[in-house]
């Protein structure tokens, strides 16, 4: 009902209200620790000017403490960092949209079909919807928090599971290196190509038409109409379509990429430096470059098979074939070595020799080279090499023992994590 919304909108905001209240005890006194902030919402609590803070779940409050620990932790780390040039100084939430709870100010029913909000704020009892895998194959032991998100069609629950996921991975030796590229999603060593779905594009025509009618409904320095939320909100599901359109097809492909290979090889783009191009940001953006070599790692590990970032510099430039250098525009899609007479696509090439580079670093880490195993993950910046949960008798089939001369040099320090 709407009044059992309206309740849920109250603890949102009253956990917004916690986590701000706990970044300004922060900036107010020098020394805080994740523990005071703890102590915090103890006390707030207890004020009498701020009631509907006891109706909000005592861990929940908690939960909210945790989220600006979380930022001022980041900005503890970024500050040590000097590397990083935006440090993120924590901010104040002006529109939140969740709240978390732990183990307690909630009841799932037997079935896991039901859950309600036992909390001060009552919200009542909601039925839960899930067109997967559903929660009822879980006990509560496994339920370790519970998150509810307001988005634009709809409130949502999110549980943590506390469970081990594993698949069967059938080894059959086969080992790709990929190029992210706009024209084509991405391009292997072998020369396969996925297309670039570009669902901003295709959508942007109608976003605009939405946004234009938005603007022409907004009316400065006075209360908004209901047509204009109305509008609002048809918007913000234009967006919130995208980037669930977005994510599927990450999911879907990084799945496939991870399930058909026993080693992948991609490289390590820096995508917050690409998009200071302002010519060529809203399709790097439209790509989702990052999201997908994040499930591309997920999957990996889960499958237990080996995934490697390198280094993207020289790998467009240099001939997979004779090492040779060989500029290029950004217009230029054919690779054609004058020394070695190779002509390939320009992002196949590339694909090859990120390939090369990675069996060139997990050869060095088989051999016990490479030094510095236990350093801090981060220490490459824009690139290091991740090899998850795999014997070494299985990496050592991956390994060529002679590697081009093109792969010839000094290898960087880097980590494995």
């Amino acid at each position: 009902t709407p009044e059992q919304y309206q309740k849920l909108e109250e603890a949102i905001r009253t956990a917004q209200f916690v986590r701000n209240k706990c970044v300004r005890y922060w900036m107010e006194n020098k020394g805080t620790t994740r523990n005071d902030l703890q102590k915090v919402c103890a006390v707030l609590a207890k004020d009498s000017t701020t009631p509907w803070v006891n109706k909000l779940n005592s861990q929940a409050r908690q939960s909210s403490a945790d989220r600006a620990w979380q930022s001022i932790a980041r900005f503890y780390t970024n500050c040590r960092d000097s590397s990083i040039k935006k440090k993120g100084f924590p901010k104040f939430k002006k529109f939140g949209r969740s709240v978390e709870y732990k183990t307690t100010g909630y009841k799932l029913s037997d079935d896991r079909k039901q859950i309600t909000f036992t909390d001060g704020f009552k919200a009542g009892t909601f039925d839960l919807w899930c067109n997967q895998r559903t929660i009822v194959y879980y006990s509560e032991q496994q339920i370790k928090r519970l998150r509810v998100v307001r988005r634009a069609d709809g409130y949502y629950c999110q549980f943590v599971i506390d469970h081990e996921r594993e698949e069967k991975h059938e080894f059959t030796g086969s080992v790709v290196g990929i190029d992210l590229g706009l024209k084509e999603f991405y391009t292997d060593s072998n020369g396969n190509t996925v297309e670039n779905p570009r669902f901003f594009r295709k959508t942007e025509r109608r976003l605009k038409k939405a946004q234009r009618r938005l603007s022409k409904r907004h009316k400065r320095g006075q209360k908004q109409s209901a047509n204009y939320h109305k509008q609002r909100e048809k918007v913000a599901k234009l967006h919130l379509k995208v980037s669930r359109q977005r994510k599927d097809r990450a999911i879907k492909d990084a799945l496939a990429l991870v399930q058909s290979n026993d080693l992948v090889v991609y490289e390590a783009l820096k995508v917050s430096n690409l998009v200071k191009n302002h010519k060529l940001a809203k399709s790097i953006s439209d790509a989702s470059w990052y999201q997908f070599t994040i499930w591309v790692n997920y999957f990996a590990k889960i499958h237990k098979i080996t995934c490697i970032a390198v280094p993207p510099q020289f790998t467009t430039i240099d001939c997979s074939v004779c090492g040779a250098k060989v500029y290029k525009t950004l217009s230029t899609r054919t690779h054609q070595c004058p020394h070695c007479k190779t002509v390939l696509d320009r992002d196949w090439n590339a694909a090859i020799n990120i390939l090369k580079k990675g069996l060139k670093y997990l050869g060095e880490y088989l051999n016990g080279t490479v030094g510095q195993t236990e350093t801090d993950p981060n220490d490459w910046g824009e690139s290091g090499l991740w090899v998850f949960n795999r014997d070494i008798e299985d990496l050592s089939c991956f390994v060529e023992p002679v590697i081009s001369r093109g792969d010839s040099g000094r290898i960087p320090r880097h980590s494995i994590a």
